[in-house]
């Protein structure tokens, strides 16, 4: 079992390493090289979670129509393919712009598109497959091994990508991405060989909630309510830097762009170490305490950033970006547990589907904020880096609101009535490649 668990983590990798050059390198060449309008940006970059929702019909679908006897295997190439193709097409989106903006907008919502529709594709069949063939008492193993292999792979894809672009030009650009494509690729087929067995047995589709259904079933409890709220303004805030965390040091501080792709492999550390750290302290340290560590060290983090940006110091800027990392790791392993305590046995599917659809809403929030703020303040200030240190501030004000709102959380009602899912189901209301 131990090289099917390696092989599914190598699925995850793939996926997972076709994200980095999009949100950690290109967003930044596209934003301050070439001067391309962050808000644009930021809606190319949330098109993924736009699409979000079609997840619940793809693993239907997929159930109910194998191909050649297969049910997750197709899928999952299906989405490999798309999610490579979108990466390694996406510097043409942004060498376009700058000079035809239409005929750029249109490929790049092809190519952005292409990439978040493989996601969903991937993602949700990956996730299937690994919980049919884990079964309920190794799954937890199942998604350990997957998610360890992913964050470790996201460091070392931002650590090679620093480097191919060592210096910067748009053939190593190119030459760069096309790397990353091929190599995710190679990977993602080579964990798919001989995984999945074939089977013509009929299974029974899965579940579904459509997003009002679960937005109506959420709205009838007050603490499910508050949680639900408490969760899109904490991961919006969180997650909602991922498109300006690089574009923001090659503007305040004049990085190259190899210096700020290895922005991504720093915070990538503190998150695995944070994770690591979480995990042993569950069931030690009450899991609303270690929340709130969490969500006061992004805070902070928050703040040492866009105080860096005023005070123009590098170190300042590095010491908040590891105290982000720090923070989201640690927000995730509680937040995760809390999640499961606030799920009712009577409709788990409901309260899972809800709490992945706060997921999907908050990084679309977030992430298309963060572009539109960054630029009409800019625009009003005629400078870019005070756009971005306003951004910051309101990040920390979302994570200060939240750190309220988590205060206000009681779970106690719910511990008589949580029925636990399982560690995959997890996986998936995480949401983080």
């Amino acid at each position: 079992m131990l090289i099917k668990r390696i092989q599914l983590g190598l699925i995850h990798v793939a996926v997972a390493m076709t994200l980095v050059p999009i949100n950690s390198t290109l967003n930044r060449v596209m934003i301050k090289e070439l001067a391309v309008s962050a808000t644009l940006v930021a809606i190319l970059a949330s098109l993924p979670y736009l699409f979000s929702p079609i997840q619940v019909a793809i693993g239907s679908f997929s159930d109910r129509y194998p191909v050649l006897g297969f049910r997750r295997t197709p899928y999952i190439v299906l989405g490999l393919l798309l999610t490579v193709l979108g990466v390694v097409l996406s510097p043409m989106v942004a060498y376009t712009l700058p000079v035809n903006w239409w005929a750029g907008v249109l490929l790049g919502v092809m190519v952005f598109g292409s990439w978040g529709m493989g996601y969903n594709f991937a993602s949700v069949s990956y996730l299937s497959l690994a919980s049919e063939l884990s079964g309920e008492k190794g799954r937890s193993r199942t998604v350990a091994v997957m998610w360890f292999m992913m964050i470790t792979s996201i460091i070392l894809t931002a650590i090679a990508l620093s480097h191919m672009l060592d210096p910067y030009t748009p053939e190593a650009l190119q030459r760069s991405f096309w790397v990353i494509g091929l190599v995710a690729l190679i990977l993602g087929l080579l964990g798919l060989i001989g995984v999945e067995k074939r089977n013509t047995d009929a299974i029974p589709a899965s579940e579904g909630y459509s997003w009002v259904v679960m937005l109506r079933g959420i709205m009838q409890n007050r603490q499910a309510t508050l949680f639900f709220w408490y969760l899109v303004i904490l991961l919006a805030a969180i997650l909602g830097q991922d498109i300006l965390l690089e574009p923001f040091g090659g503007q305040a501080f004049n990085m190259t762009v190899r210096e700020t792709t290895r922005i991504t492999s720093i915070w990538g550390v503190c998150v695995l170490i944070a994770l690591l750290v979480a995990g042993a302290l569950e069931g030690r340290v009450n899991k609303r305490i270690v929340a709130a560590i969490g969500g006061w060290s992004a805070l902070f983090g928050f703040v040492l950033i866009l105080v860096s940006g005023l005070l123009v110091n590098q170190g300042v800027f590095y010491s908040g970006v590891v105290l982000l990392g720090t923070g989201t790791g640690l927000s995730t392993v509680s937040n995760l547990s809390l999640m499961l305590d606030m799920t009712i046995a009577s409709n788990v599917g409901l309260f899972i589907g809800a709490w992945g659809m706060a997921n999907a809403i908050s990084r679309l929030i977030g992430t298309v904020l963060g572009g539109v703020v960054r630029d009409v303040v800019t625009q009003f200030a005629q400078n870019p880096v005070t756009g971005y240190v306003v951004v910051f501030a309101i990040e920390a004000a979302m994570l200060l609101v939240s750190l309220v709102m988590l205060r206000q959380i009681n779970v106690g009602e719910f511990q008589s009535q949580v029925d636990q899912p399982s560690i995959v189901e997890r996986a998936t209301i995480a949401g983080d490649v």
